[in-house]
């Protein structure tokens, strides 16, 4: 079975091809409140079928934390792909995953995702850290539950946010400076971007392990998301990296509601 999956962020859009269980192929394209269904169409399609004839799909499974683009994907799933099986994760959709939250419609479509993943993936107690626009860390227990979890800014917001502030700063690459304590503006820059968020995600992840009750040695943490690698080596705390943990759970999310969307 092959899927094409999509998980739309405030900042980029993954897109995916799921075949079995495995991305064979995935693509990162900015995500354009003004796109509209007709282009984004053209766009995926211009896409995927380097790959694969559009024949040969047996699914779309999409996510979103961007309600306008979502609208246009709805729009072009109904008039462009209107013959293939198309799940939208949504309230309602099943996911198997017990949210235990004040508000369980607050918590975004992509974290339930990568928790559903992160549960079936992974033995025991997980945390997930996404970093994306915002870096987020979820706690899902042994039993497939999504705990909860924390949301700090992002890399390259804050980065942004320092260049337009700062009156003697400005936009730096994203790049692991010489050392910590750094000779050069640009390298403090990057010393306390790198060093500064490695020593939060270890620091968050510490407290929410400790905050479980848990074994260390039994929780696992996983990095994903575009900007995962940047601060991967930094880190102390991960033992895994699965770059395309959203991709796998929407094919998961597909399989479990198939039924419903044919």
């Amino acid at each position: 079975m092959t899927l094409l999956a999509a998980d739309i962020g405030n900042s980029h859009t993954v897109i995916g091809l799921v075949t079995d269980g495995e991305v064979t192929a995935h693509w990162r394209v900015a995500t354009d409140e003004r796109r509209t269904a007709d282009e984004w169409a053209v766009l995926v399609r211009g896409l995927f079928s380097a790959v694969i004839e559009e024949e040969w799909l047996d699914g779309i499974s999409v996510c979103s934390t961007v309600p306008a683009v979502l609208h246009e994907w709805r729009e072009m799933l109904a008039r462009h792909f209107s013959g293939v099986p198309a799940v939208v994760v949504e309230p309602g959709i099943r996911t198997g995953v017990p949210v235990l939250m004040d508000n369980p419609r607050e918590v975004g479509a992509d974290r339930i995702i990568n928790a559903l993943a992160a549960a079936s993936l992974f033995p025991g107690p997980t945390i997930v850290v996404d970093f994306g626009t915002a870096t987020t860390c979820d706690v899902i227990s042994a039993r497939g539950e999504y705990v909860g979890g924390a949301i700090a800014p992002g890399l390259e917001i804050s980065l942004e946010a320092l260049g337009r502030r700062g009156a003697q700063l400005r936009k730096v690459e994203l790049l692991r400076p010489r050392s910590v304590i750094a000779k050069n503006t640009v390298e403090a820059l990057q010393s306390g971007m790198l060093f500064g968020y490695a020593s939060m995600v270890d620091g968050l992840a510490g407290r929410m392990i400790a905050e479980l009750g848990a074994d260390p040695a039994d929780v696992t943490v996983v990095a994903t998301g575009h900007l995962a690698e940047a601060v991967l080596e930094e880190c102390t705390v991960f033992t895994d990296h699965s770059p395309f943990l959203t991709l796998l759970g929407l094919g998961m999310v597909f399989q479990r509601n198939s039924a419903r969307s044919k």
